[in-house]
């Protein structure tokens, strides 16, 4: 008697997907409110931006697998625009790859987990005002059925 055997591949968007609804789980648990896919001033799509209780700003970047990781390292400009950055990948992500400043968080479609706390940078006042009131004008215009392009 043999055993059937299936092989599921999962294609690198579901991966981002699974990756990025994890994260942002993980975020909302630790009292953060995510974001998904937002346009930075700059012309740069975070993966996952969040406000936490105290205002402080939050970017993750999620890498879908190895090759994603080696053909996108626009991930330092994401830094002006937040007080922390982290990137965020699948349990069977290598992680030995990835720079050891930024922080880390593993995450499946489920939830993750913090397995690096994202050093702090604050950002001035100036630019955490105008960042915080973009956030909040885009939040609501998401939950009215808008969709804003770009965090001005």
């Amino acid at each position: 008697m043999s055993a059937d055997v299936t092989i599921v591949t999962v294609s690198r968007p579901e991966t981002t997907a699974a990756v990025t609804r994890g994260a942002g789980r993980l975020l909302t648990a630790l009292g953060y409110a995510p974001l998904a896919e937002v346009t930075l001033p700059n012309g740069r799509r975070a993966d996952l931006m969040a406000l936490g209780r105290r205002g402080e700003i939050l970017i993750v970047e999620v890498k879908s697998g190895l090759e994603d990781f080696r053909t996108d390292q626009k991930w330092s400009e994401y830094q002006p625009y937040c007080d922390a950055f982290a990137f965020a990948v699948a349990p069977e992500f290598p992680r030995e790859i990835l720079p050891e400043e930024p922080g880390l968080i593993v995450a499946d479609a489920f939830g993750g987990a913090v397995l690096r706390e994202a050093p702090s940078s604050p950002l001035a006042g100036a630019r955490r005002k105008a960042l915080t009131l973009a956030f909040g004008r885009l939040a609501a215009l998401r939950a009215a059925g808008v969709q804003a392009v770009v965090l001005e």
